[in-house]
């Protein structure tokens, strides 16, 4: 009897001490993962309204270092380039959608509004860049512009604002 109860008792040390251990260590890497939200966050929103900033003029005149655009109409014959397999016409209302599309995405991010939806957004949209890319210049193009690794990125924004949701 009594060696049962020593067994007990340990059992429910041993069971206290681990849930406790598990707590602190999820406690201790909690940081980690919020800077690494705020991280992919500011990252993603940044480089969206980064890419808008230059189709209208704001990083200088095309051909300047660190310029892809420099203007609207240089924006929308990328788009064209992008997404060869469209028709012509579709091209210009696509230039425009990609960017509203980016503008909404870049400044939700950043302000952390609708954040779930953000990422899904922003993980959808790079991803059709990337497969646009890949189809017009072939599957090394997206992959030097690291375009699949941030939609991977934004995805992972999702996983981690699932499960904070969760654990609330």
């Amino acid at each position: 009897m009594a060696t049962s109860m020593t067994t007990d008792l340990v059992s429910t040390e041993q069971s206290q001490t681990i849930a406790q251990y598990a707590k602190r260590e999820s406690e201790r890497g909690s940081w980690i993962i919020t800077l690494s939200e705020l991280y992919a966050r500011v990252a993603l929103g940044v480089g969206f309204l980064a890419s808008v900033a230059d189709r209208f003029g704001l990083w200088g005149a095309y051909g300047r270092p660190n310029v892809s655009w420099g203007n609207f109409q240089n924006f929308v014959q990328y788009t064209g380039m992008v997404n060869s397999f469209l028709p012509s016409r579709m091209i210009p209302p696509l230039a425009w959608a990609a960017t509203i599309a980016e503008t909404v995405f870049g400044v939700g991010l950043l302000l952390g509004f609708y954040q779930r939806v953000m990422a899904i957004g922003s993980a959808a949209l790079l991803l059709m860049f990337a497969l646009a890319m890949s189809i017009s210049f072939g599957i090394k193009s997206a992959i030097n512009y690291s375009v699949f690794a941030a939609s991977a990125a934004a995805l992972l924004l999702v996983i981690i604002q699932y499960k904070s949701a969760k654990r609330d």
